[in-house]
């Protein structure tokens, strides 16, 4: 079934106050109060939105036994990634599983997890239906600027929370205050503001812990895990991915062929954020156990494998690579064996070649390291823009489309049918 971005904008946001509801009662019981447990003002849980969108775009093709894995298998790796995100952002956790049997650092747990799966298999078989019906009860216009004011109250809420959790706040203060009455005045309403916030994030959140934040070493360029570090083995790991991919082609199909995803240079997109989030994600358990590694390395590389194959299919209408041929496959998107060597790939990484690049990283000058950094994100980011109107137009072209506006015949010019036959040789085109 396919949906409208209008439909999912409405998808999120009943799913955000119904995991809002869900979250509050069960709090409310616990504590016997009432409290907030959205991360906004308002009564959202944006994570329940946000994970049953993904969920309705990336496994609406399963059915049965299979989209109960599927749920439970992704909605357990974005709580997982959220918890992380929010102690690499804030250096807090926000909830702990600790006391919980089979948890992960408190993070994640099975029992919860396997109550993510009924409640994503259940919203995907009946609660869409359900909630896209009350949808279509509404006039098309009054839908459409109902999600407009939603999104809009969201945006300021988010945008405002965000300001104040991070700090933001009092830097825009100090440029805007004009003379010490004002400063005072505005400090000590930021001030207000900032608690209030966090008290109720106290209240809502009562297993919520301060982390101390990593030391980092000012005159060492991308110390750490830091953002330059991030951008430079993202790099890194989109070269190696194609590099990589090609030889095993060599190896394996006895031909030289194009693995790159963009249109200029052999870069791997997909591998380079698999190796990016892959350090961003695993770089607290370098030190665990190879067999840990795998089993994370092979649940996240196989998960992220087939939300790219579903997310390149829906927007340039093109399969990438095909695994229906091999044994213990689903949907041709992903198979047993790859997913091994998606975790293989994550202990190789994270045991041997991480450490490695991060010291020839650090090596770099600092000045010279941001300049070289921002150049090259900038050079990728023009790279994978002209690349997805290339994709694009391509798609078109192969359904009849014309060109009729200027970029439509530069993609034409540029890139042809023959050239992009030779950039993605394994490209199948998927019939409208």
């Amino acid at each position: 079934m396919e949906f409208t971005g209008w439909q999912l904008i409405w998808l999120f946001f009943c799913y955000s106050f119904l995991g809002w509801v869900l979250e509050t009662v069960s709090s409310a019981i616990r504590q016997k109060r009432f409290v907030n447990r959205g991360l906004i003002n308002g009564p959202f849980c944006v994570l329940y939105g946000t994970a049953a969108v993904i969920m309705t775009v990336v496994l609406g093709e399963l059915h049965g036994f299979w989209l109960f894995v599927g749920c439970l298998i992704l909605s357990t790796l974005l709580e997982w990634t959220a918890g992380h995100l929010i102690e690499k952002m804030y250096h807090e956790t926000w909830w702990d599983y600790s006391g919980v049997r089979w948890n992960l650092d408190g993070y994640i747990c099975l029992s919860m997890s396997l109550l993510w799966g009924v409640l994503g298999f259940a919203a995907l078989n009946w609660g869409n239906t359900l909630l896209l019906a009350l949808f279509q009860m509404l006039p098309a216009l009054a839908g459409k600027v109902l999600n407009i004011i939603l999104l809009l109250i969201l945006g300021v809420d988010v945008l405002a929370t965000l300001m104040i959790l991070s700090g933001r706040s009092r830097r825009i203060q100090q440029w805007e205050a004009a003379d010490a009455w004002l400063t005072g005045i505005s400090s000590g309403l930021q001030k207000k503001i900032y608690t209030g916030v966090d008290r109720r994030l106290q209240r809502a959140y009562p297993k919520k812990q301060r982390l101390a934040a990593e030391e980092k070493d000012k005159t060492v360029f991308a110390s750490g895990c830091d953002f330059y570090k991030i951008a430079c083995l993202f790099l890194i790991g989109a070269f190696l991915g194609d590099i990589t991919e090609t030889i095993f082609c060599r190896i394996t199909a006895g031909v030289w062929m194009s693995r790159s995803s963009v249109v200029w240079g052999p870069f791997s997109i997909v591998w380079g954020l698999a190796i990016a989030a892959a350090t961003l994600l695993l770089y607290k358990y370098k030190d665990s156990s190879d067999g840990f590694i795998f089993l994370v390395g092979t649940l996240l590389g196989g998960a992220y494998e087939y939300v790219c194959s579903v997310f390149t299919e829906i927007v340039f209408g093109t399969v990438f690579w095909d695994y229906s041929q091999i044994p213990f496959n689903l949907g041709g998107r992903i198979n047993l064996l790859y997913c091994f060597f998606w975790g293989i790939a994550a202990v190789v990484w994270i045991k041997k070649l991480y450490p490695v690049f991060s010291g020839l990283i650090e090596k770099i000058p600092v000045k010279t390291g941001k300049i070289m950094t921002w150049i090259l994100i900038a050079f990728m980011s023009c790279n994978i823009i002209v690349s997805c109107m290339a994709l694009v137009r391509y798609n078109q072209r192969s359904n009849g489309i014309p060109a009729d506006s200027g970029w439509q015949k530069v993609m034409d010019e540029r890139f042809d049918d023959a050239r992009m036959e030779h950039i993605y040789p394994n490209a199948l085109k998927v019939n409208e």
